[in-house]
């Protein structure tokens, strides 16, 4: 990750983020808390949104597209359970922010985007710590596949077979799912069959474009 020089207000925001929002709400992975403690998330924002970068809310980023309020990317990465050393794919990864988190954890981070004004922006604040894969969501990064881990960086309503394909037999797979309008953190462990999600908690997620499930769709 490119190294900037940092404004006071946003380290005191920064620290407040960790205590009041993460502590306390079951982010209780010390590694995701201590990276989340460093990453400076507004590097991960376009510049009108660093003013906002330890809201409680999602961000929007342009284009349609959101920023995961911290209290979901911290979920997300607790539920993750990453060791380091592992492949993870994550998917709608926007500026980087979680893939920034992963990385940092010690996995080998592969992410995929689609907007490329996004695209830029991770670049940039990421340098070369994550191999970042430009193109459509759904379709993944299967050239780098079989993954240990999949991450599902918003809300989605379904993962297409395509894409859970890219997860090894055994491995995981964590996202915001939606369900009957509410958004939840949901983990899973790819098999033979597929994925199966369970809701571990509700959660505002920024919604990903392409995930919809089809009319007439019933579980």
């Amino acid at each position: 990750m490119t190294a900037t020089t940092e404004p006071m207000g946003h380290q005191a925001a920064r620290a407040a983020m960790v205590a009041s929002q993460l502590r306390t709400s079951g982010v209780n992975d010390a590694r995701v808390v201590a990276a989340m403690a460093q990453i400076a998330r507004e590097d991960f924002l376009p510049e009108s949104q660093r003013p906002f970068a330890y809201r409680d809310r999602a961000l929007p980023l342009g284009n349609g597209r959101a920023q995961n309020p911290p209290l979901a990317t911290g979920l997300l990465l607790t539920e993750a359970r990453i060791e380091a050393g592992e492949k993870i794919l994550v998917i709608g990864a926007a500026g980087g922010y979680a893939a920034a988190i992963a990385a940092q954890i010690g996995a080998q981070v592969t992410m995929v985007e689609e907007d490329a004004d996004l695209v830029a922006l991770a670049r940039t604040a990421l340098g070369d710590t994550v191999t970042l894969v430009e193109g459509s969501l759904v379709a993944g990064a299967p050239a780098n596949a079989p993954y240990d881990l999949m991450l599902i960086d918003g809300a989605v309503e379904l993962i297409p077979d395509a894409l859970a394909d890219q997860v090894r037999d055994g491995g995981r797979v964590v996202a915001g799912v939606v369900d009957r309008g509410v958004t939840r953190i949901a983990s899973g462990v790819r098999t033979g069959s597929g994925v199966g999600l369970a809701s571990i908690v509700d959660s505002e997620c920024a919604l990903l474009p392409g995930f919809a499930k089809p009319r007439g769709f019933q579980f």
